[in-house]
């Protein structure tokens, strides 16, 4: 059963959200890639844990500061991005913030199950946040926007105008790229990548636009450069892709 949400708090009257760059919420620092994962939660991840439980005694009062962290989070990633919605004001950004806030409560919650540890319970919560923020971000961005499925701008890529410094290797490639795009790939498959890959949507919009996954699109995505390089390999233009071991 899909998790309720919850129960929208009367917000705490704070000034809109400024487009002015702001350092990020100390609350919740980024592990650096050196540091090692821990083998179980640190004293304060467990009295998070603790404290969510669905029997704990004051998991009302967990929940609310875990929000005002998720908020926080979500305001600082809304305010990064703001240049991508410049047309939207303050007391607009805040309520994506909130809402981002709202969605990422919803998902620490849900998945408290799946915390393992291997960073500060704080960290793990805030990256909701910022995905649920620049999830929305994206979104409106491209809201009103037409996404144009036009596989046949492959032929672009072949005709168009070379680049200053592109030689005759790499027109061959981009004519071998073309062709193998109409020949080789599906009109879904072409799609899909030219709105990806040439067009720059957001995967997470073209989802939305086709009703259907991310995950999805990553897959036909997958299988779409698995055989454009399978093709380019056999003309001799890529190295073959070594076979999988094991």
């Amino acid at each position: 059963m899909p998790h309720p949400r919850p129960t929208r708090r009367t917000p705490v009257r704070t000034p809109p959200i400024s487009t002015e760059p702001e350092t990020a919420p100390a609350a919740a620092p980024v592990a650096s890639r050196g540091e090692p994962a821990r083998e179980r939660p640190d004293a304060e991840s467990r009295r998070w844990l603790a404290r969510l439980a669905p029997a704990a005694r004051d998991r009302d009062a967990a929940i609310a500061e875990l929000y005002v962290l998720l908020r926080g989070a979500a305001r600082f990633e809304v305010r990064r991005r703001a240049a991508m919605v410049s047309h939207l004001r303050g007391e607009q950004l805040e309520d994506i913030a909130v809402q981002a806030a709202d969605d990422a409560l919803v998902a620490v919650l849900a998945k408290l199950g799946s915390y393992r540890g291997a960073s500060r319970f704080t960290t793990w919560a805030y990256k909701f946040a910022l995905l649920e923020a620049s999830t929305a971000m994206r979104r409106r961005a491209w809201q009103g926007r037409e996404v144009v499925l036009a596989g046949e701008q492959w032929s672009l890529l072949a005709h168009g105008r070379p680049l200053p410094d592109a030689d005759a290797q790499t027109a061959e490639l981009l004519r071998a790229i073309a062709a193998a795009a109409q020949h080789q790939l599906t009109a879904h498959q072409r799609e899909v990548l030219v709105a990806l890959a040439v067009d720059g949507v957001p995967i997470d919009v073209l989802a939305e636009r086709l009703n259907t996954t991310r995950g999805a699109l990553y897959k036909t995505l997958h299988d779409a450069r698995r055989k454009l390089r399978r093709c380019l390999a056999a003309d001799g233009l890529l190295p073959p892709t070594p076979p999988r071991s094991g």
